[in-house]
């Protein structure tokens, strides 16, 4: 495990409706450190919303902007960092994972569609969206469990408890 100064506290991977922002805030704010999504930090580089990205660029060139924004991030931030649900398909994100504190949030598909909501703006989850969402989490998931150092629960947990149990495994 690396140390804070070199990297992240915490990085926070799952399918969405893990609970991922909202778990990486909380955490956040218990360790008194950084939050950052790297979601957000496409949109910035890119001037527009993650759905915008995918719809005028293609998901080619958002998983582009993904990768340079997770690597900047697990250089530099030492914080809390959340990752986008298929920020993990990218193998060099994948090696750089290696090493950190990499926490998988799991999430049954019921909680994941409650918690998403099928009317989203999630690009990946359009057409069909429960459907889309169980094939999505069905392939990533044996790719979280590698990465993973600690995996935690989230299904009928409130944010608090799945906090207070990442706080005690780091």
């Amino acid at each position: 495990m690396q140390s804070a100064s070199n990297g992240p506290a915490a990085v926070l991977i799952g399918p969405p409706g893990s609970g991922k922002s909202t778990v990486g805030r909380l955490l956040a704010d218990r360790l008194g450190l950084p939050f950052r999504d790297t979601d957000a930090d496409v949109e910035a580089a890119a001037g527009k919303t993650v759905s915008d990205v995918f719809v005028e660029d293609g998901e080619e060139r958002f998983r582009e902007l993904e990768a340079e924004a997770v690597r900047s991030a697990l250089a530099d931030h030492p914080g809390v960092l959340a990752l986008g649900g298929g920020a993990i398909l990218h193998e060099a994100t994948q090696e750089l994972l290696a090493g950190h504190r990499v926490v998988y949030l799991q999430v049954g598909l019921d909680q994941a569609v409650r918690r998403v909501g099928l009317a989203s703006a999630r690009p990946l989850l359009v057409l069909n969206p429960r459907s889309r969402l169980r094939t999505l989490m069905e392939e990533r998931r044996p790719i979280y469990e590698r990465l993973a150092a600690v995996v935690v629960k989230t299904d009928d947990r409130e944010p608090e408890d799945v906090v207070a149990e990442i706080e005690g495994a780091l």
